[in-house]
């Protein structure tokens, strides 16, 4: 359904240094910059973009909004929390682990990114 999602950024080094952790953590790779500046990652189809606003505003995270990454174990979930805490994230909500829902068993980890944005990464238990 998704093409890609994007997030804005008030200091895109500083993006690099902590996304660059927080995918390669889960298998992706370092982020290429495009002609226009904008952070690229491309991984399993998927393509996650960080960019300075277009409109010349200061960069803010959308209060109530969260990006959710697939992750294909627990395991996987807890080395992308631990190298986004170390990267300049914050750990926030519950600490990671497993969640009961009305889709089954889910094992959570949730990040702000040092612009605010809240992630979470998502293993589903499979039965």
């Amino acid at each position: 359904m998704f093409s890609h999602l994007s997030v804005g950024s008030n200091d895109i080094a500083r993006s690099k240094a902590f996304y660059d952790a927080l995918f390669t953590a889960c298998g992706g790779n370092p982020a290429f910059v495009d002609a226009k500046g904008r952070l690229v990652y491309v991984h399993k189809e998927a393509i996650f973009l960080v960019t300075r606003p277009i409109d010349g505003e200061a960069a803010t995270h959308a209060n109530g909004g969260t990006i959710g990454l697939a992750m294909d174990s627990p395991e996987q979930a807890d080395a992308w929390h631990a190298a986004g805490v170390a990267a300049g994230g914050t750990a926030i909500e519950d600490p990671p682990g497993w969640r009961d829902s009305s889709n089954g068993r889910l094992y959570l980890a949730y990040l702000r990114d040092p612009d605010g944005n809240k992630l979470c990464a998502l293993y589903r238990e499979v039965k």
